[in-house]
């Protein structure tokens, strides 16, 4: 029997394209609904499930647009991939961090100050170089390297002056000594299904593929496995994107990404990502 799934999106970019078509392969029936062109009735939610089927495969751009959207459906009775406990601690590197040591995943060295003054004192316990991140956003926006006192306090005084208060929540991580790379892996349930090296395009330090970083194959060691869906458990798990760090002591979780890009891991590893995400979401509607 064919399932009925959606895909929420508020821009077809080409991980979309290839659920679509992924989708088509399966003989999934997947409705696509533009979040920008639909506005939901909270106090009558029962038309949503012949608009969004069995389940929702949320692939928003914007983290707010997408993660409410979710509570929405997951408040008519319809089960969203990822959830919203997921999605909410994903999009917000302080409650990944938190979630992350409080499974025992390692991370970077993390400090947190809501004040330049408190800011710049934790930055002399922590040390320089640092790398000060935004709490919310993706694609390497608004990471900076802190080099020194003077680049730190030029950075931090630059945050006071912007007008969301979110920019005033002081993220803040030691440099790691790593390679010039990171590793993305691609977890889909239980399944670690790709794992790439990204390394920074010349002139940026950020390994970003969206920044113009360039992937190639990873070998997934048991270590490498194990720290991933140890992390991919602790934030709830689905379909995630999970970074980590090669450093002296050993690899570091330090982000897990809720909405995952895999255009660059399909290219690199030739696993049909897309298929196994659609076949992932089949099996959890027959749960």
């Amino acid at each position: 029997m064919s399932r009925s799934l959606s895909l929420i999106y508020d821009r077809i970019r080409v991980e979309e394209k290839e659920l679509i078509s992924a989708a088509e392969r399966l003989g999934v029936n997947l409705k696509l609904v533009d979040a920008k062109t639909f506005h939901f009735d909270l106090n009558s939610l029962e038309k949503e499930k012949s608009v969004f089927g069995e389940l929702a495969l949320e692939r928003c751009i914007s983290y707010f647009r997408g993660l409410h959207i979710t509570a929405i459906l997951e408040n008519a009775g319809i089960p969203v991939i990822n959830s919203f406990k997921t999605s909410s601690i994903c999009g917000n590197k302080l409650l990944t961090t938190l979630t992350l040591i409080k499974a025992g995943v390692p991370t970077p060295k993390t400090v947190i100050a809501f004040t330049l003054e408190e800011a710049l004192k934790a930055l002399d316990e922590i040390g320089y170089p640092a790398v000060l991140k935004p709490i919310f956003g993706s694609w390497g926006r608004l990471i900076a390297p802190l080099k020194d006192r003077e680049t730190a306090l030029a950075l931090l005084e630059h945050r006071e002056e912007m007008s969301n208060p979110l920019y005033q929540i002081y993220y803040i991580q030691e440099m790691v000594e790593r390679p010039p790379r990171d590793i993305r892996t691609v977890v889909v349930g239980d399944e670690v299904v790709a794992a790439i090296y990204r390394y920074a395009a010349p002139d940026d330090w950020r390994t970003n593929i969206a920044r113009g970083g360039r992937a190639e194959p990873c070998k997934l060691t048991p270590e490498l496995e194990e720290l991933v869906l140890k992390a991919a458990r602790a934030v709830g798990g689905g379909v995630l994107g999970v970074d980590a760090m090669e450093s002296p002591d050993g690899i570091l979780i330090h982000e897990v990404n809720s909405t995952v890009e895999f255009k660059g891991a399909m290219m690199a590893t030739g696993v049909d990502i897309p298929s196994k995400i659609i076949d992932y979401a089949i099996k959890q509607v027959k749960k």
